[in-house]
């Protein structure tokens, strides 16, 4: 990981607080938590694009412990703090990986770093939630089902505005600063 400079790291506060802003835009609320928002994920991705995934698996965790902390609580099950908020959110940091590789690598990185998330809320859904599954169902398939109610619609979302940034070149998403 690169050294962290000032700009860094006031741009993963803007970035970690904007996300924080938008968790509350919520457009669906899902009865065991997990909603569809306003491309809450989207500063987060964006960070890890322009600043490595290293930086943006930080910046994501901290948005994670946000989400727990200011946000409605489902579980305080130690495997549902962790996968369903700083595991899950730091995830969201995979969406650097390709960086280097256009809107081609911002899009797969979008994907990876939602797929992540996915896996992490399956795994405490399959944990924590199984009892919600209904009676026969397999808690793995219940918790896939569940999760990917909400996640299907948010990675389609946030794929379509990182493209949108992307292509916009908002502010400069591939190369944050000349010569660094």
């Amino acid at each position: 990981m690169k050294r962290m400079s000032v700009r860094m790291l006031v741009e993963a506060g803007v970035m970690i607080a904007l996300a924080q802003v938008l968790s509350y835009v919520v457009i669906y609320q899902m009865p065991q938590g997990g909603s569809v928002t306003a491309g809450s994920m989207v500063p987060i991705m964006v960070f890890a694009i322009r600043w490595g995934t290293g930086h943006g698996i930080l910046a994501g965790a901290v948005y994670g412990i946000l989400q727990f902390v200011l946000g409605p609580k489902w579980s305080y099950h130690i495997i549902s703090i962790l996968f369903d908020y700083v595991i899950a959110f730091a995830c969201l940091g995979l969406a650097g990986l390709f960086r280097r590789r256009g809107i081609i690598g911002a899009m797969s990185g979008t994907f990876v770093g939602v797929l992540g998330r996915f896996i992490c809320h399956v795994i405490s859904g399959a944990v924590v939630f199984a009892s919600y599954a209904p009676e026969g169902q397999n808690p793995w398939v219940y918790s896939m089902v569940y999760n990917g109610s909400f996640l299907l619609p948010e990675l389609i979302m946030s794929m379509i505005i990182v493209g949108i940034i992307y292509k916009a070149n908002i502010p400069n998403i591939a190369n944050p600063t000349p010569g660094e």
